[in-house]
């Protein structure tokens, strides 16, 4: 397992009864999370003094529990990127702080092809992949269907100095875009995808990731350029292992290209009991100038 523990802003303090207790700088929250399944003491005493919790409802969705009145948001910082944290009507605060240990690969990996490199980030979210690929010297296309979330990465963009690096937002159907890049022949260098595990598009269309991955990979593997550097693929699906994952890179985008392919679980440190909790799983389809 690779995890993310190189944050000052952010602690996963404790886990139990199906909720996580986090500080995000100095505003701490509850929140439920499914794969909490142990029940263990809260000896923690900001189980008693967070700021907010979660709660979900049988119909969907939920709400949160002011305890203490805190901003609407604030900022955090990682390594010099910037993000704006909110908590938001469906338990999410605009960043997932296990994704950091992806933002360093990539920030490791961009500048050693020693060459412009061009990255396709779908499924974009916010635009913690995107503010660690421009950080690092590339283009990136950042696309994402919810029109409120690539307005929120070009904040973060602003927060982190990187509004003037070379980046096009996009608010589009992932699936689609890729379709007409291939039509209009633009290829990238790098391609990072973050997919949902279900969903729904503006047209009612149902996406399951277990059916849909496949042939989404395999449209990919079209929209790369001659000589790609890498292809990322994260997921929270449980149901999809990190070596299914790691196969699907090699029979798609790795076909007839040479590279190495690789995935593991990622995850966050746990401060009371000094474990670690599982936040999904990446995998990686690499070329060799990564090994190098």
């Amino acid at each position: 397992m690779r995890i993310a523990n190189s944050w000052a802003d952010y602690q996963l303090i404790d886990t139990s009864g199906g909720e996580k207790l986090e500080k995000w700088k100095d505003i701490s929250l509850i929140r439920p999370d499914p794969q909490i399944i142990w029940d263990t003491e809260r000896q923690n005493s900001l189980w008693k003094e967070a700021n907010a919790r979660y709660h979900r409802s049988d119909k969907g969705g939920g709400r949160w529990e002011v305890y203490k009145k805190h901003p609407e948001s604030w900022d955090i910082g990682y390594k010099g990127l910037r993000f704006k944290i909110s908590p938001t009507g469906f338990k999410h605060t605009g960043l997932f702080p296990e994704q950091a240990v992806n933002w360093d690969q990539f920030i490791e990996w961009i500048p050693k092809a020693g060459r412009p490199i061009s990255v396709l980030n779908l499924f974009a979210y916010t635009g913690g992949a995107t503010l660690a690929c421009l950080k690092a010297g590339a283009s990136v296309c950042h696309v994402d269907a919810s029109k409120g979330m690539v307005q929120w990465a070009k904040e973060n963009a602003q927060l982190s100095e990187l509004s003037d690096k070379p980046v096009r937002w996009i608010v589009d159907d992932c699936e689609k875009f890729v379709q007409r890049e291939l039509r209009r022949g633009r290829r990238y260098d790098a391609i990072i995808m973050d997919p949902p595990s279900y969903g729904r598009g503006p047209s009612g269309e149902v996406w399951q990731l277990e059916e849909k991955i496949y042939g989404l990979l395999d449209l990919c593997a079209g929209v790369l350029s001659e000589n790609p550097l890498f292809v990322a693929l994260n997921s929270y699906t449980t149901g999809l292992s990190p070596s299914v994952m790691a196969y699907l890179l090699g029979v798609t985008v790795g076909k007839g290209r040479k590279g190495t392919v690789s995935a593991d679980e990622i995850g966050l440190p746990v401060q009371q009991s000094g474990l670690t909790l599982p936040c999904g799983s990446t995998a990686f389809w690499m070329s060799g100038e990564i090994n190098k």
